[in-house]
Protein backbone atom coordinates (compact mmCIF):
# COMPACT_ATOMS: atom_id res chain seq x y z
CA UNK A 1 0.00 0.00 0.00
CA UNK A 2 1.60 3.31 -1.05
CA UNK A 3 1.35 6.61 0.81
CA UNK A 4 -1.09 8.11 -1.70
CA UNK A 5 -3.45 5.14 -1.39
CA UNK A 6 -3.32 5.15 2.39
CA UNK A 7 -4.32 8.84 2.53
CA UNK A 8 -7.71 8.34 0.87
CA UNK A 9 -8.32 5.40 3.18
CA UNK A 10 -7.50 7.57 6.19
CA UNK A 11 -9.81 10.31 4.95
CA UNK A 12 -12.66 7.88 4.25
CA UNK A 13 -12.30 6.32 7.70
CA UNK A 14 -12.32 9.71 9.38
CA UNK A 15 -15.41 10.91 7.48
CA UNK A 16 -17.25 7.70 8.34
CA UNK A 17 -16.25 7.81 12.03
CA UNK A 18 -17.34 11.44 12.36
CA UNK A 19 -20.65 10.80 10.60
CA UNK A 20 -21.35 7.71 12.71
CA UNK A 21 -20.68 9.66 15.93
CA UNK A 22 -23.03 12.35 14.67
CA UNK A 23 -25.77 9.81 13.99
CA UNK A 24 -25.27 8.35 17.46
CA UNK A 25 -25.46 11.58 19.43
CA UNK A 26 -27.48 14.03 17.32
CA UNK A 27 -31.21 14.44 17.82
CA UNK A 28 -31.62 17.03 15.10
CA UNK A 29 -33.29 15.58 12.00
CA UNK A 30 -31.48 18.01 9.68
CA UNK A 31 -28.08 17.07 11.11
CA UNK A 32 -28.98 13.38 10.88
CA UNK A 33 -29.70 13.84 7.18
CA UNK A 34 -26.33 15.49 6.67
CA UNK A 35 -24.49 12.72 8.55
CA UNK A 36 -26.23 10.07 6.44
CA UNK A 37 -25.16 11.94 3.31
CA UNK A 38 -21.58 11.96 4.59
CA UNK A 39 -21.77 8.17 4.88
CA UNK A 40 -23.04 7.94 1.31
CA UNK A 41 -20.11 10.10 0.16
CA UNK A 42 -17.72 7.86 2.07
CA UNK A 43 -19.22 4.78 0.39
CA UNK A 44 -18.87 6.48 -3.01
CA UNK A 45 -15.19 7.24 -2.31
CA UNK A 46 -14.50 3.63 -1.37
CA UNK A 47 -16.45 2.29 -4.36
CA UNK A 48 -14.55 4.54 -6.77
CA UNK A 49 -11.15 3.70 -5.32
CA UNK A 50 -11.66 -0.05 -4.96
CA UNK A 51 -13.59 -3.01 -6.33
CA UNK A 52 -16.16 -2.85 -3.51
CA UNK A 53 -19.69 -1.88 -4.57
CA UNK A 54 -21.26 1.17 -2.91
CA UNK A 55 -24.23 -0.95 -1.78
CA UNK A 56 -21.90 -3.39 -0.03
CA UNK A 57 -20.17 -0.56 1.79
CA UNK A 58 -23.46 0.94 2.94
CA UNK A 59 -24.64 -2.49 4.11
CA UNK A 60 -21.46 -2.81 6.17
CA UNK A 61 -22.03 0.68 7.58
CA UNK A 62 -25.52 -0.32 8.73
CA UNK A 63 -23.98 -3.07 10.87
CA UNK A 64 -21.75 -0.57 12.71
CA UNK A 65 -24.29 1.03 15.02
CA UNK A 66 -23.26 3.40 17.80
CA UNK A 67 -19.90 5.00 18.48
CA UNK A 68 -17.18 3.50 16.28
CA UNK A 69 -14.46 1.49 18.02
CA UNK A 70 -11.91 -0.99 16.63
CA UNK A 71 -12.86 -4.62 16.14
CA UNK A 72 -10.65 -7.19 17.90
CA UNK A 73 -9.09 -10.19 16.13
CA UNK A 74 -7.74 -12.83 18.55
CA UNK A 75 -5.23 -15.53 17.50
CA UNK A 76 -3.96 -18.59 19.38
CA UNK A 77 -0.29 -19.49 18.82
CA UNK A 78 0.37 -23.14 19.67
CA UNK A 79 3.94 -24.44 19.34
CA UNK A 80 4.74 -28.12 19.84
CA UNK A 81 8.23 -29.62 19.36
CA UNK A 82 9.40 -26.56 17.44
CA UNK A 83 6.43 -26.48 15.06
CA UNK A 84 3.47 -24.11 15.04
CA UNK A 85 -0.18 -25.08 14.65
CA UNK A 86 -1.84 -23.60 11.56
CA UNK A 87 -5.25 -24.08 10.01
CA UNK A 88 -6.10 -23.81 6.31
CA UNK A 89 -8.86 -21.26 5.83
CA UNK A 90 -11.83 -22.19 3.66
CA UNK A 91 -12.20 -18.50 2.80
CA UNK A 92 -8.99 -18.25 0.76
CA UNK A 93 -7.30 -21.67 0.92
CA UNK A 94 -4.34 -20.21 2.80
CA UNK A 95 -3.01 -20.88 6.29
CA UNK A 96 -3.21 -18.98 9.57
CA UNK A 97 -3.07 -19.35 13.32
CA UNK A 98 -6.52 -20.31 14.64
CA UNK A 99 -8.56 -17.30 15.63
CA UNK A 100 -11.25 -14.82 14.73
CA UNK A 101 -13.26 -11.82 15.89
CA UNK A 102 -13.81 -11.49 19.64
CA UNK A 103 -17.41 -11.91 20.80
CA UNK A 104 -19.20 -9.72 23.31
CA UNK A 105 -19.16 -11.14 26.83
CA UNK A 106 -15.99 -13.21 26.36
CA UNK A 107 -12.50 -12.44 27.64
CA UNK A 108 -9.75 -12.25 25.01
CA UNK A 109 -7.98 -15.34 26.39
CA UNK A 110 -11.17 -17.41 26.33
CA UNK A 111 -11.75 -16.37 22.70
CA UNK A 112 -8.28 -17.63 21.76
CA UNK A 113 -8.84 -20.96 23.56
CA UNK A 114 -12.27 -21.47 22.00
CA UNK A 115 -11.13 -20.57 18.48
CA UNK A 116 -8.23 -23.04 18.64
CA UNK A 117 -10.61 -25.77 19.81
CA UNK A 118 -13.30 -25.04 17.23
CA UNK A 119 -10.94 -24.64 14.27
CA UNK A 120 -8.32 -27.29 15.01
CA UNK A 121 -9.64 -29.83 17.54
CA UNK A 122 -7.04 -29.03 20.22
CA UNK A 123 -7.72 -27.91 23.78
CA UNK A 124 -5.29 -25.21 24.86
CA UNK A 125 -4.60 -22.78 27.71
CA UNK A 126 -3.71 -19.17 26.86
CA UNK A 127 -0.60 -18.31 28.86
CA UNK A 128 0.93 -15.11 27.48
CA UNK A 129 0.19 -12.19 25.17
CA UNK A 130 2.79 -12.22 22.39
CA UNK A 131 1.60 -9.10 20.58
CA UNK A 132 -1.11 -6.46 20.29
CA UNK A 133 -1.02 -5.12 16.74
CA UNK A 134 -2.74 -2.47 14.67
CA UNK A 135 -4.23 -4.71 11.98
CA UNK A 136 -4.87 -1.76 9.67
CA UNK A 137 -1.14 -1.63 8.98
CA UNK A 138 -1.44 -5.03 7.35
CA UNK A 139 -2.50 -5.87 3.81
CA UNK A 140 -4.90 -6.63 2.25
CA UNK A 141 -6.64 -3.60 3.78
CA UNK A 142 -9.94 -3.98 5.62
CA UNK A 143 -12.00 -0.80 5.88
CA UNK A 144 -12.88 -1.11 9.55
CA UNK A 145 -10.14 -0.52 12.05
CA UNK A 146 -9.04 -3.65 13.94
CA UNK A 147 -6.59 -4.69 16.62
CA UNK A 148 -4.99 -8.14 16.63
CA UNK A 149 -4.10 -9.91 19.90
CA UNK A 150 -1.87 -12.99 19.67
CA UNK A 151 -1.80 -15.37 22.65
CA UNK A 152 0.87 -17.99 23.20
CA UNK A 153 -1.06 -21.11 24.21
CA UNK A 154 -0.14 -24.40 25.89
CA UNK A 155 -1.45 -27.52 24.17
CA UNK A 156 -3.46 -29.64 26.63
CA UNK A 157 -5.09 -32.38 24.58
CA UNK A 158 -6.91 -33.21 21.37
CA UNK A 159 -6.53 -34.49 17.85
CA UNK A 160 -6.44 -32.51 14.58
CA UNK A 161 -9.98 -31.90 13.31
CA UNK A 162 -11.29 -29.58 10.62
CA UNK A 163 -14.41 -27.42 10.92
CA UNK A 164 -16.81 -25.57 8.66
CA UNK A 165 -14.19 -22.78 8.56
CA UNK A 166 -11.11 -24.93 7.98
CA UNK A 167 -9.92 -27.28 5.25
CA UNK A 168 -6.89 -28.75 7.05
CA UNK A 169 -4.96 -28.67 10.33
CA UNK A 170 -1.21 -29.22 10.71
CA UNK A 171 1.99 -28.21 12.50
CA UNK A 172 4.73 -26.46 10.52
CA UNK A 173 8.43 -25.86 10.94
CA UNK A 174 9.27 -22.11 10.75
CA UNK A 175 11.57 -22.77 7.80
CA UNK A 176 8.92 -24.62 5.81
CA UNK A 177 5.73 -22.58 6.10
CA UNK A 178 2.73 -23.01 3.76
CA UNK A 179 1.19 -20.07 1.86
CA UNK A 180 -0.12 -17.74 4.58
CA UNK A 181 -3.39 -15.84 4.77
CA UNK A 182 -1.39 -12.68 5.38
CA UNK A 183 -4.12 -10.49 6.86
CA UNK A 184 -4.80 -13.18 9.48
CA UNK A 185 -1.22 -14.37 10.00
CA UNK A 186 2.04 -13.28 8.40
CA UNK A 187 5.65 -14.38 8.76
CA UNK A 188 6.56 -11.48 11.06
CA UNK A 189 3.88 -12.59 13.53
CA UNK A 190 5.14 -16.19 13.44
CA UNK A 191 8.72 -15.05 13.96
CA UNK A 192 7.59 -13.15 17.03
CA UNK A 193 5.79 -16.24 18.36
CA UNK A 194 8.92 -18.39 18.00
CA UNK A 195 11.01 -15.65 19.62
CA UNK A 196 8.74 -15.83 22.69
CA UNK A 197 9.05 -19.60 22.78
CA UNK A 198 12.84 -19.31 22.74
CA UNK A 199 12.84 -16.53 25.33
CA UNK A 200 9.97 -16.75 27.86
CA UNK A 201 11.03 -13.40 29.33
CA UNK A 202 10.62 -11.57 26.02
CA UNK A 203 8.32 -8.54 26.34
CA UNK A 204 4.99 -8.28 24.57
CA UNK A 205 5.17 -6.40 21.26
CA UNK A 206 2.59 -3.71 20.69
CA UNK A 207 1.81 -0.87 18.29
Amino acid sequence: MNHRTSKWIDWAQEIFSLSQSGLTYSGNEYDIGRYKRLQEITAEIIANQSEIAKESVLKSFSMQAGYITPKVDVRGAVVQEGKILLIQERADGRWAMPGGWADLGNSPASVAEREVWEESGFRVKAEKVVAVLDANRLEPFEFYHAYKIIFLCKLLEGEPRTSYETLAVDFFDPDHLPPLSSYRTNETMLQEVFAHVENPDRRTVFD
